[in-house]
Parts: C-alpha cells; sequence; structure tokens
C-alpha cells in the first residue's frame, strides 16, 4: 500500500473524530524528540512534524517560539531525517509540514526518496501555491507520498473545489482566516465552511488552527473527519506535560 493510501485509511479508520498532532521538531530539546514523537503517536491517528523556519509566516507566536529555539539548537530538514531513519516506527502515519525553502535547499527528488525510506508519509507545504507545484507533486509521486493541500474560508468555491480533488491523504481545512494558534473561540460561520468542504473533498477532511478544547473537537467533529491540534500542543510540552495525555483528554 502507498503510503499517502495509508495515511487516508487511518484517518478514515479512527475511533471517532481523527485526531492529527503537530510537534515542532527537536523542541522542546533535541535530544527528547524521538521519545516525545513516539508518546505523540501512541495517542493520535497522525502526526505532523514541523520543519523548524526562520520565517513561517502562517504560524502564530508559539510556533514561531518553538520553531526559532529548535533552529538555534541545531535542528534542521535533514537532522529530523536522520531521526525519523533511527527510530523505531509505529503504525501511526507521520507527515511533514515545512515551508518550500528548506525543500528545494534539499532537492525535490532527493527528500522525496529520503522521506520515503525512513517512513514518511505526506508532506504539507504552506507557501507553495497549487499552480506550482507539479514539480514537486511529480517528484512525491515517484514514492507514494502524499501532498496535502490547504484550503481556507476565504477560498473561492471553483478554487475550493479544485485544491479538494488534488489533495492526498487528507484536505487540511484552516478554520480561520490568519495564522495558528489565536483565540480560543471558533468563527461561528465554521460549521457551514467544513460542511462545504466535506461535502466536495474525495478524501478525510480535517480541520486545524486554534483547536484547544474538548469542546472544540466535539463541534468540528460534526462537520469534518478529524481535527488538527498544533499550538495548544506545543505549549503543553513547554509546560511539561505529557502529550499523550494531553492528547487524549481531547478525545471525546
Amino acid at each position: 500500500m502507498q503510503p499517502r493510501e495509508a495515511l487516508r485509511r487511518a484517518l478514515e479508520g479512527a475511533d471517532g473524530p481523527a485526531l492529527v498532532a503537530f510537534l515542532t521538531a527537536g523542541y522542546p530539546e533535541p535530544e527528547r524528540f524521538l521519545h516525545v514523537l513516539r508518546e505523540v503517536e501512541e495517542a493520535a491517528d497522525a502526526v505532523e512534524i514541523g520543519v523548524p523556519f526562520t520565517d513561517p509566516m502562517a504560524d502564530g507566536v508559539t510556533i514561531q517560539r518553538s520553531s526559532q529555539a529548535a533552529i538555534e539548537k541545531g535542528v534542521s530538514l535533514r537532522w529530523i531525517l536522520d531521526q525519523l531513519a533511527a527510530r523505531t516506527r509505529s503504525a501511526t502515519p507521520v507527515l511533514l509540514m515545512s515551508y518550500l525553502n528548506p525543500l528545494l535547499a534539499f532537492g525535490y527528488e532527493a527528500l522525496a526518496a529520503r522521506a520515503a525510506d525512513v517512513g514518511v508519509s505526506g508532506l504539507i507545504v504552506p507557501d507553495l501555491p497549487y499552480e506550482e507545484s507539479a514539480p514537486f507533486k511529480a517528484c512525491l509521486d515517484a514514492h507514494g507520498l502524499a501532498l496535502v493541500q490547504l484550503v481556507t474560508p476565504a477560498t473561492p468555491p471553483e478554487r475550493l473545489s479544485q485544491l479538494c480533488g488534488a489533495s492526498e491523504g487528507f484536505v487540511y481545512a484552516v478554520t480561520r482566516t490568519g495564522i495558528t494558534g489565536g483565540e480560543a473561540q471558533l468563527p461561528v460561520e465554521v460549521a457551514q465552511y467544513l460542511g462545504a468542504v466535506k461535502e466536495i473533498a474525495p478524501v478525510p477532511v480535517c480541520a486545524g488552527f486554534g483547536v484547544r478544547s474538548r469542546d472544540q473537537v466535539e463541534l468540528i467533529a460534526q462537520h469534518a473527519d478529524g481535527v488538527i491540534v498544533g499550538s495548544a500542543l506545543v505549549e503543553a510540552l513547554e509546560r511539561g506535560e505529557s502529550p499523550a495525555a494531553f492528547l487524549r483528554a481531547l478525545r471525546p
């Protein structure tokens, strides 16, 4: 089975709403990365590993802070792939979430081959426009890896259909315009928006940006297949909490 298909099936087969967890690679401490990853894998249905970047335009202050701290401690895309190669793999799919520059620097073909080799199921690239994604997607396709597309409440209907049709593994439905983290209250129109995305998406729809509570998970689960938790999990790690316990507490 191709990795992107395994990712889709893992989300579709989740017990209740699928839980996709984001963590910044190497944060809070690089030497604890694989330990934290194992804990998160135990409690999540898929894991997004954030590749630290100096100008994370879609991320709020929490992920910006964690990204900068990881960079200062030597975390890079190559380091992440080497760490993943050394781990004991689990059945939980792992994705990389990265801005475009580190991927270009590594090289598309080399990255796709290495990512597949170390057990990565797909990539999310917030600053890669769909219209410019064909060269990268061709390299991922050669190894069966997913390229997950993001949509937002501001995405026009025609483009929404295009992005949902192109997305692999799942559709990343951003719950609000702006950056990650932010206020705890989800927009009142989120139900209608997620319903529209789910109606046309051929793969699971997972919603993220600002998910912090079980109540929010329950609300989103009425209109989407899963939730994505990022900033709140990073903050739990900063407080020294168990990431697995934190994630389990979010499940309805």
